[in-house]
């Protein structure tokens, strides 16, 4: 009998042992975060093509015909750890199909996370150089072709006015218009394997924040700083977590 509980009393420590060493190995390893976007435009998901949107600051309606913007810079915080994503630059882009964006964060290290920050656009040292890093193409839509540097945020659609047309073309990316982000997390949610953390975007607020923006009178942003500071003090409050 003595033999029999010595055994099985080292059957339990190795069980021990092992399941200590197998839950050390399982903290180790790098969680995968989602964030996901939400579109909405005021109370409204977003839909594109569809002249039914308020214009803010005048009269007529606006449809939506394409809407999509960089976001940099992902940390995140907690009071013992930090971890800043590398080459983080992603192109946040919306269509019908999907409904949502989903922008996949791979090898995040677990732990207490408590708070994320990230920038919307791209950051003046990136935004000066045509060097490629994450989603930043010197040759693609969101590159101006004018100057260095990338639209920070896209928005084209159309106003209509009692049957009448008239085209919306608001492209902002001047190293002022660079955001800073913040939000508080539950840090509950990153000691999975996997999690996610939900964003609603509300496309108005570009027209309708603290400075509100008549589209008819402005229908175009491109290449005045003036104008395009407008739009960027109302987008900064674009995004807020679910």
């Amino acid at each position: 009998m003595r033999k029999l509980a010595l055994a099985t009393a080292a059957v339990l420590l190795v069980l021990v042992a092992g399941s200590a060493a197998w839950l050390k190995w399982r903290a180790a390893q790098p969680l995968q975060l989602t964030l996901r976007f939400h579109p909405a435009v005021g109370d409204e998901p977003l839909r594109f093509n569809e002249a039914r949107y308020p214009n803010p600051g005048g009269a007529g309606r606006f449809a939506v015909r394409g809407f999509q913007f960089f976001l940099s810079n992902i940390r995140l915080r907690g009071a013992g750890n930090s971890w800043v994503e590398p080459d983080s630059y992603h192109l946040v882009r919306f269509d019908e199909a999907a409904g949502v964006f989903d922008l996949a964060l791979g090898a995040v290290p677990r732990g207490d996370y408590d708070r994320i920050e990230f920038g919307l656009g791209v950051d003046p040292a990136a935004n000066g150089t045509i060097e490629q890093r994450g989603d930043l193409d010197p040759n693609g839509r969101m590159a101006w072709t004018w100057d260095v540097g990338y639209k920070f945020v896209l928005f084209e659609g159309a106003l209509e006015i009692d049957g009448k047309r008239q085209p919306l073309v608001y492209h902002v990316g001047f190293d002022e218009n660079y955001r800073s982000l913040g939000f508080a997390l539950n840090p509950q949610r990153f000691t999975a394997g996997a999690a996610h953390i939900d964003f609603r975007v509300d496309l108005m607020q570009m027209f309708n924040g603290s400075i509100p923006v008549d589209m008819a009178a402005l229908p175009t942003v491109k290449f005045d700083r003036a104008d395009a500071a407008r739009l960027a003090v109302n987008y900064a409050g674009m995004i807020t977590p679910m």
